[in-house]
């Protein structure tokens, strides 16, 4: 019988650094760009048994036509759909900097955030959901900023109540042991079916 590995998936708007992320936690390199957009299908790297997939980012990318972002968010959304069975975790990415200001402006226009639906939909799908809010080392007010992230996930504040879905990290300055923690404890016992 064959046996398949469980997978842990990145997902998240284009540059709110899924990779780096990715290559803070496990030492693995991704490919990474400084603009939107270099992530254009699902990549994959194991590790400690896991499947781990950095999935393209969506959202407005300056150079890709509108239709081309609509062709990612279905792929991913595709991808998602078609491995949900095999999904051990998300690692929802988010920019700590910007998600309330990005969903305040989605809702003005009557709009449902992307991110909001991403998250919906990984419920949806029974996928367990981890939310890392990065870039938290340009973050002035810790509180203010993940309770506004709790918020507008449809959680109620204070984030704190929260510790095991929202995780406050900075890829870039390497501080993502509160997320490889939190991980380390939702996959315990989930690593082959």
């Amino acid at each position: 019988m064959k046996t398949f590995t469980k997978e842990i998936i990145f997902a998240g708007r284009s540059n709110v650094g899924k990779s780096t992320l990715i290559t803070a936690l496990t030492g693995k390199k991704l490919p990474a760009g400084k603009r939107p957009g270099v992530t254009r299908k699902p990549l994959h790297i194991t590790y400690q048994g896991f499947q781990v997939t950095d999935m393209p980012g969506f959202g407005f990318m300056s150079g890709v036509p509108e239709a081309g972002q609509e062709a990612i968010k279905d792929n991913i959304v595709h991808y998602i759909e078609d491995n949900a069975g095999n999904i051990a975790l998300a690692v929802m990415v988010v920019n700590a900097t910007s998600f309330a200001e990005i969903v305040d402006r989605w809702r003005e226009r009557g709009e449902i955030p992307v991110e909001v639906e991403l998250f919906e939909f990984l419920h949806e799908m029974n996928i367990d959901v981890i939310v890392a809010a990065n870039k938290m080392d340009k973050v002035a007010d810790i509180d203010k900023t993940l309770d506004g992230i709790a918020e507008r996930l449809g959680m109620m504040p204070p984030w704190r109540q929260w510790l095991d879905v929202i995780v406050p990290v900075s890829a870039k300055k390497g501080d993502v042991r509160g997320l490889k923690e939190l991980i380390r404890k939702k996959l315990e016992g989930k690593k082959k079916v």
